[in-house]
């Protein structure tokens, strides 16, 4: 994932050949892209903070962080990208393992997630705002809340794929290919998507802004961006599964 953000995130002026399973050389790799694990925690954050807090995040990042730079070796250009998925992914592996949300809140979401379906394929486009509410009998807030569920869990599929496909990024041999041919498969999701739906994942992935952030650059609704975002996960997604 090539992107002017995580091109910030580099080696620092040190020697370039420093071990860095060694503690001081660790410490002094963390905090050198401590910068990435805040973006990314601010990322999820918005889906997320009703299970876990900001610091609690950070802390889970910095831990997937570690874990990266020990499977990686000493950090190279390519080194942000792989770290990115492996911040991300020990996050939600947390999410995960606390299961975030409860099985009423499941139950209510696929049964929204049905009338939602049926309500598309006989209007033969997506409902609007106010359809929809009457269609599930959601209050506005609840229906904000849905949207924001479905599009953090879609964001959560789509990460842990490209988590998938960058397992072989530590192995010496094969991580330029691996990172090449990531970078390929997404450019190749992306130019499946309209213009609207390429934006709000290039805006995700590749300058690190979260649903709110990309609601207001590109002035719409919170709701729609969520809505936006999932169709657009969704197709991203089917995809890269087809692709792998």
């Amino acid at each position: 994932m090539n992107s002017d953000r995580l091109a910030d995130y580099g080696p620092d002026a040190g020697d370039p050949c420093a071990v860095v399973t060694a503690p001081e050389a660790e410490q002094r790799w963390i905090v050198n892209y401590l910068p990435l694990v805040k973006r990314i925690v601010n990322q999820l954050s918005l889906q997320t903070s009703q299970v876990l807090d900001r610091e609690d995040m950070e802390q889970i990042g910095l831990m997937g962080l570690l874990e990266g730079l020990r499977r990686y070796g000493v950090p190279d250009e390519h080194f942000a990208r792989f770290a990115a998925l492996r911040i991300r992914g020990a996050i939600l592996d947390e999410l995960r393992r606390l299961d975030w949300r409860p099985r009423q809140v499941r139950q209510q979401a696929h049964k929204t997630r049905d009338i939602l379906r049926n309500l598309t394929r006989q209007l033969g486009r997506q409902p609007r705002d106010e359809e929809a509410l009457q269609a599930t009998g959601l209050s506005p807030s609840q229906f904000q809340a849905y949207l924001q569920a479905e599009a953090g869990e879609a964001l959560e599929s789509l990460d842990a794929l490209l988590l998938d496909t960058s397992r072989d990024f530590h192995n010496g041999d094969a991580s330029v290919e691996a990172i090449v041919g990531n970078q390929r498969m997404l450019i190749q999701a992306l130019d499946e998507l309209n213009e609207r739906e390429r934006l709000v994942l290039t805006l995700y992935y590749l300058h690190e802004l979260n649903l709110k952030e990309i609601g207001l650059v590109l002035d719409i609704s919170d709701a729609r961006v969520c809505q936006l975002s999932k169709q657009a996960i969704d197709k991203a997604r089917t995809f890269l599964t087809k692709s792998n």
